[in-house]
């Protein structure tokens, strides 16, 4: 029996996670879930929105599907996010980007993986007050965190038989730290000749992907840029409520949907639970269990395909009802 580790967060979290662990468990995979709790909800007492009890749990099962939690905005304590990937060195994130069936877009045949370095950057937070007028933050990118993502982005491709890898920088303006990550980039594609490698600037990049979506494959790109142009892709698909994504390391790796908290539909039933179900469907995978996956992934796409949907995407099914009509069609395929 796996052991996972599943952190439920605070808003829309808990309910969600409801819904994926009754359609895993109807599968039939039996998983020891070590449950630990995070976020807002947890602060009052505990003193911090991710105890230490969690980091411990990850390390110990080496894997954790992981629900949203509140970060707020311009105050408060810092992204529990960005805390749990550095405290486990999650270097890599990766966002897989494709049409569902049943959900009306404005483009067909999207097919882009986003792979994010998620250590430094300006998300490594290294911020000072000068004086009560001016603020400032430092832009950190590394040769050692920069060719370790080309490496792994590289070879996400040439195991998922995906044919370009496409670096996205500002390296025109950002010279030093930019153009240390494009030329680690260009110096890690040397290495694999079977994958194309192209570069674009950001900038161009975000308009390329809303004229055509289907020209880009694989992107790389530094933590802040990745993050926009990862939710940019997810707007190509349907938005963020079907967006999955995944933090990887060395030793441990985190999944999770990329949509937040919502804490204004909190406990209304009202929540899509898609994003977190095509998370752990990508768990799955990881952890050997294609076939369960497979089977997941095929009864949430007929359910799609009927016209089985949240509010969020178009339908008016609650988030409980949704779940049975998915529960339904895979009791039929098992």
């Amino acid at each position: 029996m796996k052991s996972i580790t599943l952190i439920k967060g605070d808003g829309i979290g808990p309910e969600i996670a409801e819904s994926v662990l009754e359609i895993i468990d109807s599968s039939g995979l039996v998983i020891d879930w070590d449950i630990q709790t995070a976020g807002a909800d947890v602060i009052a007492k505990e003193q911090t929105p991710l105890p230490d009890r969690v980091i411990e749990s990850v390390i110990k099962t080496g894997i954790a599907l992981k629900t949203p939690i509140t970060t707020p905005i311009g105050k408060g304590f810092r992204s529990v996010n960005v805390q749990l990937r550095k405290e486990l060195d999650l270097y890599a994130n990766v966002r897989p980007s494709y049409n569902l069936p049943g959900i009306k877009t404005c483009y067909d045949n999207v097919d882009i993986i986003v792979v994010r370095e998620n250590t430094e950057d300006l998300y490594a937070g290294i911020e000072r007050q000068i004086d009560e007028n001016t603020a400032e933050s430092i832009k950190r990118i590394t040769r050692f965190a920069s060719l370790r993502i080309a490496d792994f982005a590289f070879n996400y491709a040439l195991r998922n038989n995906r044919k370009e890898v496409c670096v996205v920088t500002k390296a025109n303006i950002c010279k030093l730290s930019d153009g240390l990550f494009l030329n680690c980039a260009r110096e890690t594609a040397k290495r694999f000749p079977q994958i194309n490698f192209r570069e674009i600037l950001v900038d161009n990049c975000c308009m390329q992907l809303v004229q055509n979506p289907n020209q880009f494959d694989v992107l790389l790109l530094p933590n802040l840029y990745g993050d926009i142009v990862s939710d940019l892709c997810a707007g190509l698909i349907g938005g963020l409520g079907i967006a999955q994504g995944a933090n990887i390391g060395t030793d441990c790796a985190v999944f999770e949907p990329v949509h937040g908290s919502a804490p204004d539909i909190a406990g209304q039933n009202k929540a899509n639970p898609t994003a977190l179900l095509m998370s752990a469907i990508e768990m799955l995978s990881y952890i050997g269990e294609n076939d369960i996956g497979y089977k997941i992934k095929t009864a949430l796409f007929e359910t799609l395909r009927a016209g089985i949907m949240t509010p969020d995407i178009g339908g008016n099914y609650s988030c409980s009802k949704f779940t049975n009509e998915i529960i339904k069609r895979l009791r039929c395929i098992i």
